[in-house]
């Protein structure tokens, strides 16, 4: 089983629709069937589990980056809170930084628009 599984993981990649349809036709499975075939699925759960680390990461970030927004500069517009929660991690981390430096709300909107 290890082998085939091992085979498949390389050689026959499911892509997102595909990873959707096997998910719904496992959800279907007897619960002692659905552990016999998760034993076997190693790369799709281990992609699962990047996808959810990264999330987790991105909205940590995101949580101490709008924490320290209101305590630099106040509260902010929900058109800013929207624009911030675009970001990606790395623009995040970017901000993160730069805020430090920031005084007014008009300084991170400058920041915002020099990220686009």
């Amino acid at each position: 089983m290890q082998l085939i599984s091992g085979f498949i993981d390389t050689y026959l990649r499911l892509n997102a629709q595909e990873t959707e349809i096997f998910q719904a036709e496992i959800a279907q499975f007897e619960p002692t069937q659905q552990e016999v075939v998760m034993q076997i699925v190693t790369s799709w759960m281990e992609e699962g589990i990047q996808q959810g680390l990264q999330q987790g990461l991105q909205q940590g970030e995101l949580k101490v980056i709008q924490r320290q927004l209101t305590r630099r500069i106040g509260d902010i517009t929900p058109e800013l809170q929207e624009r911030v929660q675009g970001l990606s991690l790395t623009q995040l981390e970017d901000l993160a930084e730069a805020l430090l430096d920031f005084s007014t709300e008009a300084d991170l909107v400058t920041w915002l628009q020099q990220q686009q």
